[in-house]
């Protein structure tokens, strides 16, 4: 029965993939206000749908807040489509005619759009609104565990899509996923380019594919209170941040760093505000339930109330006002659970020495897991900050900000994405908050300048030093015909290039 699963899942991959290429010649074909109209009717519908689906997505996960999953859709379908309406991404992005070169935006092509649970509907909306932007079909290979609310909201952007000018095939779903049926999207040669949002396993079978991909590390984020915070404001964003969705975020906070000094203030307002401190036998209980046997997060957490964690750990006497479980962990890695990423409620607390030592401390939780990912610190001091900023292995240092929300781009001005690059340290291809010029390719076209026998008598300086520098030689000034051509001759040959580039 399950290879009969596995030969079904697989051969429908083939016929997705078949349709995702008709799809695809379609959208090569249309002009960028083409598919503007397109993402704007996908932004549309994920706003109109945003509670249906984020209600739909914690009926069938049990993960999160129904309110944060709605407001989650909204930021994916409004806040995103703000930011991505007026950009280029397909045709001429750039003509420079003093150095006479053009960039020419094109798809990458078909792009396999992996979706996590924790985060199923709102990741759907994000990944097809910036895959269309960019004029690539994509097709969703959904957890098993979202399948219906991914189901669904692929449906309501393919239809929003379609009704706007888009070809069938653009946006496409696997309705019985497998391990098969993912490895077949990833590894198949018609497939471009892998988004990779999911557990670790998942990612790290993305980059070994072959294809291209661009996939998100754990988040581990630590989060350092410095003597110059506001504690009361620094709290709040820590408590309105990891609370979020019920820490479903990768960029939410994962721990609290603090000196000696600060110990107090901090742990008093942490009790203050709905944190709970645990006991060191609560510290116990729970640290056996957080993780797996094979020291991966135990999916029992993830998202859950702090009521339903306590009563799965076996914790008693937790009050009902707990907006957090924080336990005071003094060791990182191995035998030290609370230092991993822990996609719920729970929060460790670190009280060390000196500012130096929370800087060590800092970037031992990073390397351990979360290497690339995401840095938050409270401060006044903007020269603190700066010191942390170039000292820690993290794509992301937010200042002042909820983690979770300052991430992804809703509380800060980073670009709103919903996955977060985490760069080379983080064994990701980039470092950037993913939006559509992450999937275009670029073509340069670059006309000659200068001939072999201007580089030999010496006049090789650099074009780009002659630019700078406004000298009459620069990029163009060369003995060849293009030199002094004329702007009438250049667009008809710009004409020209493009017709043979079938753009």
């Amino acid at each position: 029965m399950q290879l009969d699963k596995d030969l079904r899942s697989v051969q429908e991959v083939r016929n997705l993939i078949a349709a995702a290429r008709e799809a695809q010649r379609v959208l090569a074909g249309m002009d960028q206000k083409q598919l503007d109209a397109i993402v704007a009717a996908i932004s549309r519908a994920g706003a109109e749908d945003a509670r249906r689906l984020g209600d739909m997505a914690v009926e069938e996960t049990g993960f999160g807040r129904k309110e944060d999953k709605e407001l989650k859709n909204r930021f994916a379908a409004v806040t995103l489509y703000d930011a991505i309406k007026d950009e280029r991404t397909i045709g001429i992005l750039a003509e420079d005619r003093e150095k006479k070169t053009i960039d020419i935006g094109v798809p990458v092509g078909i792009v396999a759009g992996l979706v996590p649970s924790t985060n199923p509907t709102s990741t759907v909306i994000y990944k097809a609104m910036i895959c269309l932007k960019a004029g690539n079909p994509i097709i969703f290979s959904p957890h098993p565990s979202a399948l219906n609310c991914i189901t669904e909201t692929v449906n309501v952007v393919r239809r929003a899509a379609e009704s706007a000018g888009a070809p069938a095939g653009c946006v496409s779903c696997i309705s019985t996923p497998t391990l098969e049926a993912t490895n077949a999207l990833m590894k198949h040669d018609d497939t471009r380019l892998i988004l990779a949002t999911g557990g670790g396993a998942m990612v790290k079978a993305a980059y070994s594919s072959g294809t291209p991909a661009i996939g998100v590390g754990a988040g581990n984020g630590p989060a350092y209170i410095h003597r110059t915070a506001n504690v009361q404001m620094a709290v709040k964003r820590i408590l309105d941040s990891k609370t979020f969705d019920n820490g479903t975020i990768c960029a939410s906070e994962q721990s609290i760093v603090v000196e000696k000094a600060m110990e107090r203030a901090v742990t008093e307002e942490l009790k203050r505000q709905g944190a709970y401190l645990l006991s060191d036998a609560e510290h116990k209980t729970l640290s056996r339930f957080i993780l797996r046997a094979n020291g991966t997060m135990n999916p029992q957490i993830v998202g859950k109330s702090v009521e339903t964690v306590a009563k799965l750990a076996g914790l008693s006497g937790i009050p009902a006002s707990a907006r957090v479980l924080v336990a005071r962990e003094t060791g990182v890695g191995k035998g030290y659970p609370y230092s991993n990423e822990k996609l719920g409620l729970i929060l460790a607390y670190y009280v060390e020495a000196d500012e130096e030592a929370v800087l060590r401390r800092c970037v031992e939780i990073l390397e351990w897991e979360g290497a690339g990912h995401t840095f938050s610190i409270h401060a006044e001091d903007e020269s603190v900050v700066k010191r942390f900023a170039k000292a820690v292995p993290a794509s992301r240092v937010l200042v002042n900000t909820p983690s979770a929300l300052g991430g992804i781009g809703a509380s800060t001005c980073l670009f709103p994405a919903l996955t977060l690059g985490c760069g080379a340290v983080g064994g990701s291809s980039s470092s950037n908050n993913i939006g559509p010029l992450d999937l275009i390719n670029i073509k340069r076209v670059a006309w000659g300048v200068r001939e072999l026998e201007d580089i030999r008598a010496g006049n090789a300086s650099s074009p780009w030093e002659n630019t700078r520098t406004g000298a009459a030689a620069s990029c163009g000034g060369g003995n060849g015909a293009s030199g002094g051509m004329d702007n009438a001759a250049m667009d008809e040959l710009v004409r020209q290039i493009m017709r043979r580039l079938g753009v």
